[in-house]
């Protein structure tokens, strides 16, 4: 799967009171839609890992979303 940017995207992700919160800029809300749209046509146990080393700003904990 060739995971797609726009241009400019920031994406942060963080537990705020055992809530994962995903806050992101308009071309980071774009990316992560592509990219779910993607996940869907994937088989079951496909995934995307995302980290403050791939695509997250820094201080992000890391998410990983896993097609069932």
């Amino acid at each position: 799967m060739d995971i797609k940017w726009v241009d400019g995207f920031e994406i942060r992700i963080g537990i705020d009171g055992g809530a994962t919160l995903i806050s992101a800029n308009r071309e980071g809300l774009l990316s992560l839609a592509e990219q779910l749209t993607m996940l869907a046509e994937q088989p079951a146990g496909s995934h995307i890992h995302y980290d403050k080393y791939n695509s997250l700003e820094e201080g992000s904990d890391e998410l990983i979303i896993e097609k069932a």
